[in-house]
């Protein structure tokens, strides 16, 4: 997500949280994942942003109702931005979704996609091997391919024509994704299409940043920092002197302290 809003808005600067320490959010309680969405984005509000990015499918799914409440800037989840591009594409109103197992569960994206296209039919699936694969750094080969082809059978005999990636961790599965349901099906990136959402949003706000020149994004985890760098640096192609990481510490089980 970052890297995509970073190349639809280089003159932005992006204040970044990786919740390492807590990630995956996607097999966990629903409330739990509301509780450290709004301390994660408590903690990015006090940093002086003007916009709010909730690059997490399902953070989205289950608190983005809260989260827009909250700020007093624009909050944007990666939901509606997928499915209105998914509803704009697909020619026979065969939508596939795949996310987590709280995503798909709390039926998210079949609710968006309706309500721009009450005749689409969608088709929604839990792929729980897709996020270890890719936190390994397993993103292509007959290993990979093998784990994509088993999980999304079932959603190949759906016949669908467009595919929702509906979790931010699968486009880095992409090409082994497309491999599999082949060249027919188009794929959706929900990073991307938020990318073009928050330039939209900062536009119509006169907010948009015209300025050029070497911006300074700054990251910060609630994990490893080495290995969060290691990460940025092979995800957003960054030198080792511009993913400079700063590590914010979060017991287990308790929030943030927003006034940090």
């Amino acid at each position: 997500m970052a890297a995509a809003i970073a190349a639809e808005l280089p003159n932005e600067q992006i204040f970044y949280f990786g919740d390492t320490a807590r990630c995956p959010y996607g097999d966990r309680d629903p409330a739990e994942v509301a509780e450290f969405s709004i301390e994660v984005l408590d903690f990015l509000y006090a940093q002086g942003v003007k916009l709010l990015v909730v690059a997490c499918n399902t953070a989205t799914a289950v608190a983005l109702p809260i989260l827009e409440k909250r700020y007093k800037v624009p909050v944007i989840g990666v939901i509606q931005p997928g499915s209105r591009a998914a509803a704009k594409t697909t020619n026979h109103k065969r939508i596939g979704v795949i996310g987590t197992a709280v995503t798909i569960h709390t039926g998210a994206y079949e609710r968006a996609v309706k309500s721009l296209d009450p005749n689409a039919n969608v088709h929604s699936l839990a792929c729980p091997a897709f996020v270890p694969l890719v936190e390994s750094g397993q993103w292509s080969g007959p290993d990979v391919e093998k784990t994509v082809l088993q999980s999304l059978l079932p959603l190949m005999e759906e016949r669908v024509d467009t595919l929702i990636l509906g979790c931010t961790h699968y486009p880095l599965l992409q090409e082994t994704i497309q491999q599999v349901v082949g060249n027919d099906v188009r794929l959706i990136s929900s990073a991307y299409e938020t990318a073009v959402e928050v330039r939209a949003v900062l536009t119509a706000r006169n907010e948009l940043r015209e300025q050029t020149g070497h911006v300074q994004n700054r990251y910060y985890t609630s994990g490893d920092g080495t290995k969060m760098r290691a990460a940025l640096q092979h995800w957003l192609n960054l030198s080792d002197d511009r993913a400079e990481v700063l590590t914010v510490p979060i017991p287990a089980s308790s929030p943030i302290d927003a006034a940090l």
